[in-house]
């Protein structure tokens, strides 16, 4: 099994996998719209606009927001819950499953490149100013 990374590296695979994202072609999402679908997609059970709102401690209109950006994306997509007409349940897209793998991928290169090692991310850093 391999060793447990630091905070100091957590952050480096952080920051190169949302860099990795933010300059390829394709979706580009903002840490809330982000936080939303990691939370839909990481976690089986269904999800509400209430659920999610109270999950992640954000008022409903954030989450709406958020999810009015996924669903425009075909990332996440929005279904009046038949059981409760009242509630909307998050659905999730084949778009979306397409976009996690990706995200998975970005990250285990990210790792397996040795790119998010503290030492290195500061020298990048200090080549930049």
């Amino acid at each position: 099994m391999g060793q447990q990374m630091n905070s100091e590296e957590l952050v480096g695979v952080l920051r190169d996998t949302i860099v990795a994202l933010v300059r390829r072609e394709g979706v580009d999402l903002s840490a809330r719209q982000l936080g939303v679908f990691l939370t839909c997609y990481l976690n089986d059970d269904a999800h509400t606009v209430r659920g999610l709102a109270s999950e992640l401690n954000v008022s409903k209109p954030a989450i709406t927001r958020a999810l009015d950006r996924l669903s425009d994306l075909d990332l996440a997509r929005r279904k009046v819950d038949p059981s409760d007409r009242r509630s909307v349940l998050v659905q999730r897209t084949t778009k979306g499953s397409a976009f996690l793998r990706e995200i998975r991928s970005v990250m285990t290169e990210v790792t397996s490149d040795g790119r998010s090692r503290p030492e290195q991310t500061s020298r990048r850093s200090v080549a930049a100013n």
